[in-house]
């Protein structure tokens, strides 16, 4: 009896600093809701309106918003890069497609890079930049006992490094903490998680005690400890709007610190192109006269979506058979769900198993409209800035990194909170708008994602605040001061 006691004293203990944290952030995501969520037009006259010099460490909205210069800067660095794994191109997760995206483009522009990684048997190392290999430790991680020497020995040289970037935890903040050249970005916090982790309990339907299933109090430990030692990083790069938000209001991190840049996929192989499209189809066999193509595509897991879209389209498939049978649902991925897919007995539901980018680049030009059914609230997903870039309309769970950066407004696209009448219902609103009007919200969204989420575009914003951080009061130029570029 003592230990039940114990066990729910400490669930509402947990519960307490839970809703303690979302009555800190009532009032951010009220602001979100109404600037971002459904605010584009404030984005656009607010961004139309800076004309005038502005301090980027102040600068309170993502820097893909600011148009910075073309040409390679006059001062170029010495970047040291910390990331858990290098990825192979063709399957890489969020994170390590950032690292490859993001430090190729930046050493393209004539940026001397260092990348400190983990050995891999998946992964690929070109020539160019220099990579400082390490055996992982046995949970996968790297060794920073190694990495540090290996960057120590590196930093040593004529040259010291101009700027250190850590993907994530990939530099432990027990060796971040003395180094003001550095900045951290963040692919997911636990806040975030938070989220997700009440949504995976709501959809567990169980009347299981909740003191049983310690992860939502877990959870909660797991912030506190992110908000005493984020501070041992100089600078924070949030990915998302909300992301960027939260670490300033609820991790309490000086706003200076806090910089938003999101994510941005390579505008070279995600653009519109018929014909690529058209043989995509053919390749499949799939007819004309099919009304509808809805795409997925990622890791085909629980903790992406995968088991509520599934039961959706089983309930659809069963009370519809128009719908079932004019419908083309394309899967592209890997994971367990893939196989249950294919069990929905429709050979309109075609698993493709895992694209490389030129096969995923015909895969967004085949179908209508793009489904990314996540339940995880961290980030912003490639997959949906790939399929904008594409010029195709989006369809996902309202989270709020998802509403407060990429589907900003109906114009490009349909959310729906995470449960399977809620689903249903926005699967049978596309098939009713049909593909006239999806091909105006996919020419919508291209636009906007060609201003905000292309490679080019945070690649610049990466190098300014890099040559802003590595500054000194010696140097002529102020790279901390934004100068608006007139035509």
């Amino acid at each position: 009896m003592a230990k039940d006691q114990t066990g729910f004293s400490s669930f509402r203990f947990c519960c307490c600093i839970l809703v303690f944290l979302f009555a800190l952030s009532s009032i951010p995501l009220l602001y979100w809701s109404c600037f971002f969520g459904y605010g584009y037009y404030y984005i656009q006259t607010t961004t139309s309106n800076e004309n005038r010099s502005t301090n980027l460490l102040r600068f309170p909205k993502a820097w893909n918003h600011l148009d910075f210069s073309s040409q390679p800067p006059q001062k170029l660095l010495k970047i040291a890069l910390f990331v858990k794994k290098w990825p192979d191109e063709n399957q890489a997760g969020g994170l390590e497609r950032h690292a490859l995206t993001l430090h190729l483009a930046l050493a393209k522009r004539g940026h001397e890079l260092h990348i400190f990684t983990a050995s891999s048997s998946n992964s690929s190392f070109p020539l160019y930049p220099h990579f400082h290999i390490s055996r992982p430790t046995a949970a996968g991680y790297l060794d920073q006992a190694v990495v540090w020497k290996q960057f120590q020995a590196e930093n040593a040289t004529k040259r010291p490094f101009d700027v250190i970037h850590t993907e994530s935890v990939g530099l432990r903040h027990t060796r971040s903490k003395n180094l003001k050249n550095l900045a951290v970005s963040w692919h997911g916090i636990a806040y975030e998680t938070l989220h997700s982790d009440i949504i995976q309990e709501l959809l567990r339907n169980t009347t299981d005690d909740p003191v049983k299933s310690p992860a939502l109090s877990e959870r909660v430990k797991k912030v506190i400890e992110e908000v005493k030692f984020f501070p041992n990083y100089a600078h924070h790069v949030a990915t998302s709007d909300h992301a960027g938000d939260v670490l300033k209001r609820i991790y309490m991190i000086p706003e200076e610190r806090v910089h938003v840049i999101l994510n941005g996929v390579n505008e070279e192989i995600f653009k519109p192109d018929v014909s690529k499209g058209n043989a995509f189809k053919s390749n499949l066999g799939i007819p004309e006269s099919k009304s509808l193509i809805v795409g997925l595509a990622g890791r085909l897991v629980k903790d992406k979506g995968h088991p509520l879209m599934f039961e959706a389209l089983q309930q659809i498939f069963n009370e519809n058979s128009t719908f079932r049978d004019n419908v083309i649902v394309l899967v592209a991925g890997n994971g367990p769900w893939g196989t249950r897919y294919k069990g929905l007995g429709s050979s309109n539901v075609m698993v493709l198993g895992p694209l490389e980018q030129d096969q995923l680049a015909g895969f967004y030009n085949a179908i209508d409209v793009f489904i990314n059914p996540t339940l995880r609230a961290q980030g912003l997903d490639h997959t949906l800035l790939e399929a904008i870039l594409t010029g195709k309309p989006l369809m996902a769970t309202k989270l709020a990194s998802i509403t407060g950066s990429i589907i900003v407004s109906q114009e490009m696209g349909y959310t729906y909170a995470p449960t399977v009448w809620e689903l249903k219902k926005a699967l049978y609103k596309i098939w009713e708008d049909g593909r006239e009007s999806l091909q105006k919200k996919g020419r919508f969204a291209r636009k906007r994602g060609l201003k905000l989420f292309t490679a080019t575009k945070m690649a610049a914003a990466y190098e300014r605040l890099f040559l802003c951080i590595s500054s000194d009061e010696k140097q002529e130029h102020n790279y901390c001061i934004y100068q608006p570029q007139f035509n």
